[in-house]
């Protein structure tokens, strides 16, 4: 009896590596030879509004049963990224599929500064307010008892 010999396989070699179309067929650019070392902060993911427009269309385009499944093995995607793809393609954005993810831009410090000083002055303005009507009041009470306050230079000059 006759055995054939099975092609011997690599360490880490998948069993069929035409199946997905392999690296070949990707539009990711290729990547570096992977080393053993650990990454001391995982990259997030950011695609272009492009490349995401195109991939839905190719997934559109995708007529026999598994195309979507190889497209998305072969890019490396997930099927929810193709179905929030679809979502913002669907409300007209092409922006929208290019929106920036995090947190948004710091205030301009000069405006803060604008904002510090316009509380201050509302401050100040509320003191001298009740600086004046306590002037006021200890005018009169003075007037009432009788009792003269010495004039002063500043008398009034507003």
């Amino acid at each position: 009896m006759i055995e054939l010999a099975a092609p011997e396989r690599r360490v880490g070699e998948r069993s069929e590596p035409t199946r997905s179309g392999g690296a070949a067929n990707s539009r990711r650019p290729a990547a570096a030879p992977v080393g053993t070392e650990v990454v001391a902060k995982a990259q997030r993911r950011k695609f272009t509004a492009e490349y995401k427009l195109a991939i839905v269309e190719e997934a559109d385009r995708a007529t026999n049963p598994g195309e979507i499944g190889s497209l998305l093995r072969r890019e490396g995607l997930y099927s929810s990224h193709l179905v929030e793809w679809r979502r913002l393609r669907a409300a007209g954005a092409l922006s929208a599929l290019s929106q920036k993810r995090g947190r948004k831009p710091t205030r301009n410090p000069l405006a803060e500064e604008n904002q510090k000083l316009k509380a201050q002055v509302a401050r100040l303005e509320k003191k001298l307010q009740q600086a004046e009507i306590i002037i006021d009041i200890q005018k009169k009470v003075s007037a009432l008892l009788g009792i003269g306050l010495p004039e002063s230079d500043r008398d009034e000059s507003n």
